[in-house]
């Protein structure tokens, strides 16, 4: 791929990154490819920022929310959520078994795990308190109303929850490269989420996680906005 845009650079009227060259993995593609940030930033315009469904400011009061959706003041919600495919099906067995744990150190707390459309609700354990949803509409709404959310290490999940500014936990795939070094880089830039080995998970240790982020600060770097504005117009300039 990198030979075939050196050779046809015209093939390409624009290449758009959504993010900024800071976002990028430093080192190289491979022994004698040259280096990734270097190259993206020769061959990509950056829209900065990342895409949302809802830009921050655009979510409105955080105690408005989470009554307009059905949430307690007085309750700790914790989602958990594994995206649209069905390898998460032992995260959500997982963190659903520690929520008897979880419970005893956060006695408010609410769990709510979503299924998605490939993961049948019913092959999940019953784990008495755990409620189990198939589809969520809006979740994005639920991750920026929630209290601390768990998920895999997808982008698009981290990202909200970054906008948002929620506590959370991910749990890259293992020998996923996407989730294991570009999302986790970007990720550490924002310092934002906590990584999480799934292995290491277990009931007493993810109790005592989920109990720490809860009880620190949300020191994230703020995400700009104006991201799909910027990206749109890159866009409009070639049609």
């Amino acid at each position: 791929m990198i030979e075939h845009i050196e050779r046809f650079p015209r093939l390409r009227d624009r290449a758009i990154f959504i993010g900024r060259p800071e976002d990028i993995v430093p080192g190289t593609f491979g022994p004698g490819l040259p280096e990734i940030r270097d190259w993206t930033e020769h061959h990509y315009q950056f829209s900065g920022g990342y895409i949302l469904g809802l830009e921050s400011e655009e979510l409105g009061d955080r105690g408005d929310l989470r009554r307009r959706l059905g949430y307690e003041d007085d309750e700790v919600v914790c989602i958990a959520s594994v995206g649209g495919s069905g390898v998460g099906t032992a995260l959500l067995e997982k963190v659903m078994g520690a929520y008897p744990a979880v419970k005893r150190r956060i006695p408010t707390l609410r769990m709510i795990a979503v299924a998605g459309p490939r993961i049948d609700p019913a092959a999940l354990p019953k784990i008495d308190g755990v409620e189990v949803r198939a589809f969520v509409a809006d979740l994005n709404l639920h991750l920026a109303a929630c209290d601390v959310a768990l998920t895999q290490g997808g982008l698009s999940t981290t990202m909200e929850l970054v906008a948002a500014r929620r506590p959370f936990i991910y749990f890259p795939l293992i020998d996923h490269c996407e989730q294991n070094f570009h999302v986790k880089h970007r990720l550490e830039r924002y310092r934002a989420g906590r990584c999480m080995d799934f292995e290491a998970a277990s009931p007493d240790r993810l109790a005592m996680e989920i109990e720490s982020l809860l009880s620190g600060p949300v020191d994230f770097l703020a995400l700009e906005t104006g991201t799909a504005a910027r990206a749109a117009s890159m866009i409009a300039e070639v049609l």
